[in-house]
């Protein structure tokens, strides 16, 4: 009989890390400390997988030390472990039955290993740094309308261009990453080729996507979530729905789509032919986000800038 292969669940949480080891629930700081004590329990045991889940960024050090420790960590969509939880009849909630939760949903179904990509990470937490600050610009700009004190009002206008300058300083700071990369350049170079995909939209595929090197037109548009779902059953046919993916990327390609049919006339005929088939004008810009995405997948596989006769 071959060693037992466990399956690790681990909860983590700024302070803490609470890990589910087979039948043990053990509580280890989530710090240089607490990760060398994971590695030492870990290391030399016939371990299956270690699943966690994205937690603000506290888990990323975690990840870096298991994945240097050649132990087989997963980061693991939250969203799916929870429905995974519910499913069962898990109504209960706290970090260590959580950890359990995540060990049972990484042992049961299938999961890949957290891709180590430094250049992305960096991009990907300047793209998260510059959604918040434009979050910040869009919420103190509707307060700066209704304020109505003088000294206050200047405080929120001088709060505002700060905001805007430091969104102007990440913006340049994401180029310079990519400037600094001739792989990464040369991609950026061919999706922005796309009329309609300017910048954000590239940076941000190349800083959240990683896997767009290896995806197909499917596969990327459910991890965007982008990919429509069918909701039927026996003789009713439900309204196709767009679920789960990368918010921050469906958001900036959504947002990229409605300046494609401003300035692509191929997209522009795209939205229209759906628009005039009876589709919902909203529902046409996703189709079009969809397209989109679909050329610049074809952009990098060929290594060739948009040519509108070939879309």
């Amino acid at each position: 009989m071959g060693e037992t292969a466990w399956a690790i669940g681990i909860d983590v949480s700024k302070a803490w890390l609470d890990v589910a080891d087979g039948g043990d629930a053990v509580r280890l700081s989530n710090d240089a400390d607490g990760w060398k004590s994971l590695v030492r329990r870990l290391q030399g045991r016939s371990i299956k997988v270690i699943g966690l889940e994205p937690s603000g960024g506290y888990e990323r050090d975690l990840v870096t030390a298991l994945r240097r420790a050649g132990l087989p960590v997963r980061v693991l969509n939250p969203h799916r472990v929870r429905q995974y939880a519910r499913a069962l009849g898990g109504l209960a909630k706290n970090d260590r039955i959580d950890a359990r939760m995540i060990a049972r949903y990484a042992a049961e179904l299938p999961t890949r290993e957290a891709r180590h990509d430094p250049i992305a990470e960096q991009m990907g937490e300047l793209i998260v740094a510059r959604r918040q600050l434009t979050d910040d610009k869009v919420r103190l700009g509707n307060q700066l309308e209704h304020v109505r004190d003088p000294a206050l009002k200047r405080l929120f206008a001088h709060r505002l261009r700060r905001i805007v300058a430091e969104i102007v300083l990440i913006t340049k700071r994401l180029a310079q990453v990519v400037a600094d990369s001739p792989d990464l350049a040369e991609k950026d170079r061919l999706i922005q080729s796309f009329p309609g995909a300017g910048p954000t939209l590239s940076h941000t595929l190349l800083g959240l996507v990683p896997e767009i090197d290896n995806a197909d037109r499917r596969q990327l548009a459910a991890l965007v979530g982008l990919a429509p779902f069918d909701d039927d059953s026996g003789n009713r046919t439900g309204k196709r729905r767009i679920a789960g993916g990368r918010a921050e990327v469906r958001h900036v390609a959504y947002m990229a789509a409605l300046a494609a049919v401003r300035c692509n006339p191929v997209m522009k005929a795209h939205r229209d032919r759906l628009v005039a088939a009876g589709v919902a004008k909203k529902a046409a810009i996703i189709a079009v986000a969809r397209r989109m995405l679909g050329v610049i997948l074809a952009l990098l596989r060929t290594r060739q800038e948009w040519n509108p006769q070939h879309p």
